[in-house]
Parts: structure tokens; C-alpha cells; sequence
């Protein structure tokens, strides 16, 4: 027994070949590259790409910008910490420098006073 839905081969047949005619069909009424309107649609195609090629240039020359002006601040950072560093070395060796001076100047002061001891002591003896 048949089904009442059941397709036979020739019915499924003629139906893909109904079904290209139709996909055919609509291939051949499609506009043609030559045709204004297509035109139209590859010139605002052209524009779009022209103007996100160009909003890219601005992005990466803003980036190149911003990172120029990053590196521009680390460097000033840097050459701050570096300066800084500098004068406090150099006063830590100011304050090493000023102590052995005071060292000098008190060993100077003994020996001075030791000497008019000594001075004093062989006056009396003498």
C-alpha cells in the first residue's frame, strides 16, 4: 500500500528541477556589475573602506602620540629619580666628608693641647 504522501521518483524529480529553474531564474535577474545601482552599491562600498582605513590611521597615530608622550613623562621620571638619587648621595658624602673633617679638627685640637702640655710640663721641669 501506498502512502498518500509518498513522493514517487519522477515527482521528486521534476520538483529539483523546478527548484534550479527558480534558483536559475533569480541568478539571471540579479543586477549585473554594470548596472547604476550596483555602481552605487560598490562606490558606498569604496567610501565605507576609505573612511575606516582612515579613522585606523587616526587611532594609530593618536596611539603613537599617547605612547611618545608616555615615554616622554617615564623619561622625565626617571631622569627625577636619577637626580634626586644624585643629591642625596651627594649629601650623604657631604655629611661622611663634614664628620672627618670634625674627626681631624678634634685630633688636631688634642694634639695641640697635648703638645702645650707637654710644653708647659718641661717648662716647669726645666
Amino acid at each position: 500500500m501506498r502512502h498518500p504522501n509518498d513522493n514517487g521518483f519522477s515527482e521528486r524529480r521534476n520538483t529539483a528541477a523546478k527548484a534550479k529553474k527558480e534558483l536559475l531564474s533569480k541568478f539571471a535577474s540579479a543586477p549585473k556589475p554594470t548596472d547604476p545601482e550596483m555602481q552605487e552599491r560598490l562606490a558606498a562600498r569604496e567610501a565605507i573602506a576609505n573612511a575606516r582605513a582612515e579613522r585606523r590611521a587616526e587611532r594609530e597615530t593618536a596611539k603613537k602620540v599617547e605612547n611618545e608622550r608616555l615615554m616622554a613623562e617615564a623619561q622625565a621620571r626617571t631622569e627625577a629619580a636619577q637626580a634626586g638619587e644624585k643629591a642625596e648621595a651627594e649629601a650623604r658624602q657631604a655629611e661622611v666628608d663634614n664628620r672627618v673633617a670634625r674627626v681631624i679638627a678634634d685630633e688636631a685640637a688634642r694634639k695641640a693641647e697635648r703638645d702645650r702640655r707637654y710644653a708647659a710640663r718641661k717648662a716647669r721641669q726645666g
